[in-house]
C-alpha cells in the first residue's frame, strides 16, 4: 500500500476562488495488479478553464464534484508496471493531475484521445513543455489563430492576455506569419517580456486608456483579434476592427469570477456593418490537427523561433495557490506545479 496526496474541491467558489474551496487529502493507493501501472506525477497544470468546471452547470466538460479530486493535465513517470507496452521510466501525459500518484489500467482510455498517452521524446525539451507550448495551451493558440484568425502577411493581430500561456504563443505565431502584433499584459515587466518575444506593441492594460492605446498602436485598424480576456478588451477590438476582421474567442477570464451578469460590449451594433466573424472555440474542435501541430511547433521550438516561459510553484500543497494566481496576474507564460 502506498499513500498519495490529492487536491479536492470542497465547496463551489462564489466569485474569486479562495483557499477554503480546496482541501489537500492523503489517500491510500493499492499496488497495481495485472494490466495496471503506477504513475508518479512530476508536473501538473492549472488552467483558467478549470474555473468554469467549479460551477454546477452544464458545459462542454462535466463540472467538478464536491469532495472529489480535481482533474487536469499532468506529466508523470511510470514507477511500477504490470501492463504490456509500458515500462518503468516511461513518461506519460494524462488528465489525472491534482494528485501525486495514481494507479490505472491504460486500456480504459483507449477510446478517449488525450486522456492518457505516452510522452514523445524531443531532444532538449523539458517534459513540462507538454503542459504548455507543446500541450493544450500551445495547441489552442495554434489552432485558434491559424484556423479562425487566418492571419495574412501584413495584417495586424491584437492579442489580449498576451503574457499568458496561450496569448504568448499566439503572438509569436502571428509574428512568424508576417503580421504586426499588439498584445496586452498586466505589468510593465510582462510587457518587456512580450517585446523580447518580438511583439511590436505591448500595452499595459492597467495603466491609461485601453482604447486610446490600442488605437495608437493600430492606426489602420486590426484584422485579427485573439480573445483571452473579454470585457473591455472585446469592446475595444470591435471598435477598432477593420471590415471582415476575424475574432477567435478563446476565453473571457475577466468574467470567470463574476457574481452578477456582465453586460455585453456596448458596440455590438458594429458587428453587422463591419461584417465581423466572431467564433468561439475549444481546443478539442481541432483534434485532427494534433500531429500537424506537434511537428510544426516542435520545429519552431528547435529553431528558436518560438520561446516559452514557465511560472513554477513546488508541491501539491501549492496547487490551489497556483490556480488562484491565474486570476491575479501571478503567472508569466504557463503556470505549472512541480511535484
Amino acid at each position: 500500500m502506498t499513500t498519495s496526496r490529492e487536491v479536492r474541491l470542497m465547496s463551489r467558489p462564489e466569485g474569486m476562488p479562495v483557499a477554503d474551496n480546496f482541501e489537500v487529502a492523503t489517500v491510500d493507493l493499492s499496488a497495481p495488479t495485472a494490466g495496471q501501472i503506477r504513475v508518479r506525477n512530476r508536473f501538473m497544470s492549472v488552467d483558467p478553464y478549470m474555473r468554469g468546471r467549479m460551477y454546477d452547470r452544464p458545459s462542454y466538460v462535466p463540472p467538478f464534484q464536491i469532495g472529489q479530486p480535481l482533474q487536469g493535465h499532468a506529466i508523470g513517470e511510470i514507477v511500477e508496471s504490470h501492463a504490456d507496452g509500458y515500462a518503468v521510466g516511461d513518461m506519460v501525459t494524462s488528465m489525472l493531475g491534482w494528485r501525486e500518484e495514481f494507479v490505472v489500467d491504460p486500456t480504459v482510455f483507449a477510446a478517449m484521445p488525450g486522456m492518457f498517452d505516452k510522452l514523445p521524446t524531443l531532444a532538449g525539451i523539458s517534459p513540462s513543455a507538454f503542459l504548455g507550448v507543446l500541450g493544450m495551451p500551445g495547441m489552442t493558440a495554434y489552432a485558434g489563430l491559424l484556423q479562425i484568425g487566418a492571419p495574412k502577411p501584413g495584417e495586424t493581430v491584437f492579442v489580449s492576455g498576451g503574457a499568458g500561456a496561450v496569448g504568448s504563443v499566439v503572438a509569436q505565431i502571428a509574428k512568424l506569419k508576417g503580421c504586426t502584433v499588439i498584445a496586452t499584459a498586466g505589468s510593465a515587466e510582462k510587457c518587456d517580456w512580450l517585446r523580447s518575444l518580438g511583439v511590436d506593441h505591448a500595452i499595459n492594460y492597467k495603466t491609461g486608456n485601453l482604447l486610446d492605446a490600442v488605437r495608437s498602436a493600430a492606426p489602420k485598424g486590426i484584422d485579427v483579434y485573439f480573445d483571452n480576456v473579454g470585457g473591455e478588451h472585446l469592446e475595444v477590438a470591435i471598435e477598432l476592427a477593420n471590415p471582415f476582421a476575424r475574432f477567435a474567442e478563446c476565453g473571457m477570464i475577466a468574467q470567470y469570477n463574476a457574481t452578477e451578469v456582465v453586460p455585453g460590449p456596448r458596440n455590438m451594433i458594429l458587428v453587422v456593418g463591419k461584417r465581423l466573424k466572431i467564433q468561439g472555440f475549444i481546443v478539442s474542435d481541432f483534434a485532427s490537427l494534433r500531429d500537424q501541430f506537434m511537428t510544426e511547433m516542435g520545429g519552431w521550438i528547435a529553431e528558436g523561433r518560438i520561446k516559452s516561459e514557465e511560472t513554477v510553484m513546488e508541491g501539491i500543497d501549492q496547487a490551489p495557490a497556483a490556480f488562484m494566481g491565474l486570476f491575479t496576474g501571478g503567472n508569466t507564460g504557463k503556470m505549472v506545479v512541480k511535484l
